[in-house]
């Protein structure tokens, strides 16, 4: 059992969870509790370190021996004490386990049917809980600035309560070119804007529709509001400045789902 923390480890891995630099240069990121670990491992997500305690082992048997069922994936296993995954955490009450997984591969979200583009979104919150709606409803992918909070950043995939694993997306280094190529292949891109004139219960989502959301204070960029096909608006009381973006996102994908299963169940009675 590792009991020490001043283990090089505990520094490798605290240093994961504190900056996106050295999750760049180690090619790792943090996971941290039984949920996000679960579902890790779930869609097979590759780990690459596992710490975990004996009372963790004893309260999550089944998971554990699906651990060691998959260590000649993972390079490492340790069970550490409670105050070394302390001292990795960075949440003041850690479960008991921890992993370093692979930083997901560069390869573009392919978006056919549905997609959003998130343009400088600055809280690890508001992503982790558009990650989560996006999965619910079935998006195909999420494109994201390079300039919105890093990805990997672990108060984002504790928001995602373990959805991380099960989204498609894609930091951006050139959104706007991202979006021209989907353009291209016939995906019709949409700006949500406070003074559009259509809402977005007027859109036609059963097309192909990548969804432009932008930050927080400042809204989409002018770049991304001219290259939009349409501008929808999300009606709401005068009394009220703006809608926070997760709850945008969270708007416009189940209208788009409503939309989609309504014109299968149309599409089913005409058989």
């Amino acid at each position: 059992m590792l009991t020490s923390t001043k283990n090089p480890l505990v520094k490798q891995l605290r240093s994961l969870g504190e900056s996106a630099k050295d999750r760049k240069e180690q090619g790792l990121f943090l996971v941290e509790g039984t949920h996000a670990l679960t579902e890790a491992i779930a869609t097979a997500y590759p780990l690459s370190i596992v710490c975990c305690t004996e009372k963790w082992i004893a309260a999550n048997p089944d998971l554990y021996d699906q651990i060691e069922t998959s260590i000649d994936e993972i390079e490492r296993l340790e069970i550490v004490s409670e105050e070394v995954l302390q001292a990795i955490a960075t949440t003041k009450n850690p479960d008991g386990a921890i992993a370093a997984a692979l930083l997901p591969s560069r390869e573009v979200a392919q978006i056919k049917s549905l997609g959003l583009a998130l343009e400088t979104i600055q809280d690890p919150g508001n992503i982790g809980a558009i990650v989560r709606s996006a999965v619910a409803v079935g998006v195909d992918g999420i494109l994201v600035s390079s300039d919105s909070v890093d990805l990997t950043n672990p108060k984002i995939i504790r928001a995602t309560a373990g959805q991380w694993f099960r989204c498609a997306m894609q930091t951006s280094t050139h959104l706007a070119d991202d979006i021209r190529k989907l353009q291209s292949q016939g995906v019709k891109v949409i700006a949500t804007l406070a003074n559009a004139s259509k809402t977005y219960w007027d859109y036609d989502f059963r097309q192909p529709t990548l969804i432009l959301l932008g930050n927080e204070g400042n809204g989409l960029s002018q770049e991304l509001i001219d290259l939009a096909d349409e501008a929808v608006s999300i009606p709401q009381s005068d009394r009220v400045e703006s809608l926070n973006v997760a709850i945008c996102a969270a708007l416009l994908l189940y209208e788009a789902k409503r939309q989609r299963s309504k014109s299968q169940k149309t599409m089913a009675h005409a058989l």
